[in-house]
């Protein structure tokens, strides 16, 4: 196994994630087999109870793991499945070694970071990286390993320390070190370098060197800067790579090979230099021919709690040669007249009770305007509930989570007396078996397919009988869980109780979204 670790200077937030993908990337397109392991220093077990607004999207692996926002974007440039194995964060190491200590697995040794925290760290690593398998079967041959936050911070320590272990058991030519680091640019408009010795500095104390640095800046890195980093950081100058701020964070991979990314990792990984298979590139870089404007309700104020929607939309988008431009209408603010001038409307996920009624305002607008209609997890809740209200005649129907009322969505019954929030959800891979006749089961192709999910709210059983007397029909069941709606004689009125955005993919866009921007595309009211 080799390993390409990435760590981060200067400053959190310069695109680690997407640069750690892009490496993967660059080296699946050559032919190499890639995994991903993304560290988060949080004392947090997952991200599952993170507040989105503040950290971003939580993101559902298959087997349930709820997970950094990163391994979306993993999954979506290696065109891979990973498990929560692939997500460490602080609480789940040190709670693994004191269970261990209490369980006297450690001799009666003295319990400490090292080696007992950085082995939990390194063994958790190698695990990820060597019994991850592809679709096929076949074992991973190089794992690419992203440690969140910034060198010099306090949580990182240990898992730094870590990978500085693992170097020297690894060896030259099996693990190389890529620091991502920020060239700010003065009032003159030129970048600066300081910040970037200084994260060098600050690495080479922990034991550690760079062997490639990808320099995050507005401005292309010249190549004068290039010869002052390399004179102070003691890398090559080719392996002082630019990226400026990409219009699609798809053409990030294309940018580093443009830089020479592969040139120099390559012979530093020693593997043979093959020519790239472009086809991913040419895919993403599809020119639009097409562009529709889609509504998004929101309960959060922040893009990046809906960034798999986001790329499920611009996926769908790119197959059908379609530019998608959002609009993003807070739930509590937006008027109704903003909906007129929409392609179609897309109501996400969220819990709790804030900004559902402007949610369940704009389901109405979209069933009695006949526009297309997208709803995931609470917006398939959410159309249910408006179909009770304004067609069935339950005037007061809600949800169990939502308050008083006729409960149409109720708790699921193995959700009654959980007092542990944390990984207690319906979470991951469920199979769904979808009505023959359906538009999911033509989109899709099949008429079962996996699905992963997040909740822990159904549709109220006794009502189900009612509401499709009405017109209403439930085509998607696990069980008897109710998980796809539809309305007929609708251009698209769909709504799903799984989130079908985290298993879409450039290559393989996901179903409901082709279906709702085809629609939209076909009803399209908007222009420029």
């Amino acid at each position: 196994m080799k390993y390409v670790v990435v760590t981060g200077g200067v400053m959190s937030g310069l695109g680690k994630g997407i640069t750690a993908a892009s490496i993967g990337r660059i080296l699946i397109n050559r032919g190499y087999r890639v995994t991903s392991v993304k560290i988060d220093p949080y004392l947090n077990i997952d991200a599952g109870l993170m507040n989105p607004a503040q950290h971003g999207e939580v993101f559902v692996l298959k087997d349930g793991g709820e997970a950094d926002l990163d391994l979306g974007n993993y999954e979506r440039f290696l065109d891979i499945e990973l498990t929560s194995d692939h997500n460490l964060t602080t609480g789940k190491i040190y709670s693994s070694v004191i269970q261990k200590e209490r369980h006297g697995d450690y001799l009666g040794a003295t319990v400490q970071i090292i080696p007992h925290i950085t082995d939990e760290i390194k063994g958790r690593i190698k695990h990820a990286a060597e019994n991850w398998t592809d679709k096929d079967g076949s074992h991973a041959e190089i794992c690419i390993v992203e440690i969140g936050g910034t060198v010099g911070d306090i949580e990182s320590m240990p898992f730094l320390e870590a990978v500085r272990q693992m170097h020297w058991e690894c060896g030259n030519g099996d693990f190389v070190l890529v620091h991502v680091t920020l060239l700010p640019t003065d009032t003159m408009g030129d970048l600066k370098t300081k910040p970037t010795q200084h994260s060098i500095k600050a690495l080479r104390e922990l034991g550690l060197e760079a062997d490639l640095i990808v320099g995050r800046s507005t401005l292309p890195i010249s190549l004068s800067t290039k010869r002052k980093i390399s004179s102070f950081c003691d890398v090559d100058v080719s392996a002082v790579i630019s990226a400026t701020t990409a219009s699609d964070t798809y053409f990030v991979p294309m940018e580093l090979e443009m830089e020479g990314m592969a040139d120099v990792l390559l012979p530093l990984l020693k593997l043979s230099s093959e020519k790239p298979d472009n086809s991913w590139y040419s895919l993403v870089s599809r020119e639009y021919t097409n562009r529709i404007r889609i509504g998004i309700i929101t309960k959060y104020g922040v893009e990046d709690v809906y960034i798999s929607i986001k790329e499920a939309l611009k996926h769908a988008g790119r197959q059908l040669s379609t530019e998608v431009v959002i609009e993003w209408l807070d739930a509590e603010q937006y008027i109704i007249q903003d909906l007129a001038d929409l392609d179609g409307i897309l109501i996400p996920g969220g819990f709790g009770n804030r900004g559902i009624e402007g949610m369940i305002s704009a389901i109405t607008y979209a069933r009695e305007h006949n526009k297309p209609l997208l709803g995931l997890c609470l917006g398939f809740q959410l159309s249910v509930i408006e179909f009770a209200r304004n067609v069935v005649g339950y005037c007061d129907a809600t949800s169990v989570e939502m308050g008083e009322g006729t409960p149409i969505i109720d708790l699921l019954p193995e959700q009654d007396g959980v007092d542990d929030l944390g990984g207690t959800m319906r979470l991951g891979d469920y199979s769904v078996q979808l009505t023959a006749d359906s538009r999911l089961a033509k989109l899709y192709g099949a008429t079962e397919v996996i699905e992963r999910h997040r909740h822990r709210y159904e549709v109220k059983p006794e009502y189900i009988d009612e509401i499709e007397a009405k017109g209403l029909r439930f085509v998607g069941r696990n069980g008897q869980r109710m998980e796809v709606l539809e309305l007929p004689d609708h251009p698209y009125f769909v709504a799903t109780q799984f989130h079908p955005e985290f298993r879409s993919r450039p290559t393989q866009p996901s179903a409901p979204f082709i279906g709702f921007v085809k629609a939209s595309l076909a009803n399209q009211t908007w222009r420029e």
